[in-house]
């Protein structure tokens, strides 16, 4: 009887398996859209026609408009949509002719593109075959994302950019316009990452308008083929998609680098490097310096820069000087590495303070760890005379490090005052908004945490007339040993260079 059961059982188990088997699929109906994401992803290099197969069952796309046919400046016949599906945003030109006047940014449509081809005209991707019948408006005023994307990052990556709306923030015509120039034409930007063409059709509603030095530059980026060479361009829709910046005010002081995790005790052995952009006697013209270390579980700072304890401590610069283009130094003992490396007092110490026993300059603890290296974001900032409250802006600031709360947006708001610097804007380059801290708005850009052990050299070009990095600071990680010379942290590949 035993062996009967046995038997009866494996049969019913193998009967329930190849059940399984044989209706082991999902029941469902495949979705008539497609996302542009997809879309785009279908190119391979030559034509493809469109069709439910390639498309995975779909017919369709939808999107926002994001182009302005009917102000000029855009690809003759051309709309162009973006979308934000499975958390991509991308976007695609679609060719239905004049009908593409008919449409203002922030129309939602649906295409029908079963049956249309996916090529590449002059090097930019679009959609070609569509007449007006296969573009359907179902809605207007639906809102529009706008990326804020350095130039390099654009360049770095053309089909994820190509055919969105966005911004190039901070930069300037190079060369800098003449006097009357207009915008018609091929103009080229430099947001300090990197150069981009901005285009201007000789027909644009905008074309004969003066051309700024500086502005946010907002538009949609088309890649151009010329000959055998093609290069993205950015085309502004209309004359509201360039916000002008007043003139950045230069800074007499920069922050080029930093050692934030010295061999043997940090505790009096951490330090920073500087430049002048221009000569200081810093016994006429008082400055200050001041470190945030945000270790642990914080609230924002009240205070800012001037919350003291054990977040933030100051260093006030009122006697020695620079020459401009000179490096000098503030922090705690004269040695490139820690306790017995190599005697850099011959460099240019302006303010020498052992901050493990000495408190700061009106505020600040005592403390084994002035920069930190904990994880969490910690800074520098640099100040105009010697007075730091919770509303004193700095004239250069860096961030560098993870994460930690040190901005509340409020009210009112508080945190870590910034200025216009290669990292940070006052002004929302998306928003037009005015933004007053680290951590709020666009503000969130930092440098990377420190590797134990080196000394972290920032590398850009800063103009000094201007005010203005004409190449972002990027860090090189400089190695170190107890007899590193100092030339090791001063003739670095990829230091910190004034130009005017």
């Amino acid at each position: 009887m035993k062996k009967i059961y046995l038997l009866l059982v494996l049969a019913t188990a193998a009967v329930s398996i190849n059940s399984c088997k044989k209706n082991n699929y999902a029941e469902g109906t495949l979705s008539p859209i497609i996302a542009v994401v997809d879309l785009r992803g279908i190119y391979k290099g030559t034509d493809v026609a469109l069709n439910s197969n390639n498309m995975g069952g779909a017919k369709e796309i939808v999107g926002v408009v994001i182009s302005n046919a009917a102000a000029g400046n855009c690809p003759a016949g051309v709309l162009v949509v973006q979308n934000n599906r499975r958390s991509a945003v991308r976007g695609i030109a679609l060719e239905i002719g004049n009908a593409a006047a008919n449409y203002v940014p922030g129309d939602s449509v649906v295409v029908q593109v079963d049956g249309a081809t996916l090529t590449k005209v002059n090097g930019s991707l679009r959609v070609k075959g569509l007449t007006e019948a296969s573009v359907s408006k179902v809605a207007d005023n639906r809102p529009i994302k706008v990326q804020s994307v350095p130039s390099a990052t654009l360049l770095a990556s053309p089909d994820v950019y190509e055919g969105t709306l966005v911004t190039i923030a901070k930069a300037v015509a190079d060369p800098e316009p003449q006097q009357g120039e207009t915008y018609a034409g091929d103009k080229t930007i430099n947001d300090g990452f990197g150069k981009i063409t901005m285009h201007t059709e000789a027909n644009a509603a905008f074309a004969t308008t003066e051309l700024p030095f500086s502005a946010n530059f907002t538009g949609i980026p088309f890649a151009v083929t010329s000959g055998t060479d093609t290069k993205m361009q950015l085309w502004p829709r209309t004359i509201d998609d360039v916000f002008t910046l007043a003139a950045t005010k230069p800074s007499p002081i920069i922050i080029t680098g930093y050692l934030t995790n010295p061999s043997g005790g940090d505790g009096d052995y951490e330090y920073i490097q500087f430049k002048a952009t221009k000569d200081i006697d810093f016994s006429v013209t008082n400055y200050a310096v001041v470190t945030c270390n945000n270790a642990g579980t914080n609230p924002a700072p009240a205070n800012g820069w001037a919350q003291g304890l054990a977040k933030t401590y100051k260093f006030n610069l009122t006697s020695g000087s620079v020459k401009k283009g000179e490096f000098f130094y503030v922090g705690g003992n004269k040695n490139i590495w820690g306790k017995g490396s190599t005697d850099i007092s011959s460099s240019n110490w302006i303010n020498s303070t052992m901050y493990a026993e000495v408190p700061g300059a009106d505020f600040g603890n005592v403390t084994a760890n002035l920069l930190a290296n904990s994880g969490n974001v910690a800074g520098i900032a640099v100040f105009a005379g010697t007075t730091v409250n919770a509303s004193t802006v700095p004239l250069d600031v860096i961030m560098y490090g993870g994460s930690g709360t040190v901005y509340s947006p409020g009210p009112p708001e508080i945190g870590y005052r910034i200025t216009n610097t290669d990292y940070y804007s006052t002004i929302n380059p998306v928003t037009r908004l005015e933004q007053g801290f680290y951590g709020g708005g666009s503000n969130t850009s930092k440098l990377p945490l420190p590797t134990d052990g080196l000394f972290s050299q920032l590398g850009g070009v800063y103009d000094a007339l201007t005010g203005r990095w004409i190449t972002g600071r990027t860090v090189t990680s400089v190695p170190l040993t107890l007899t590193s010379p100092i030339t090791a942290i001063e003739t670095a590949t990829g230091f910190t260079t004034i130009q005017n």
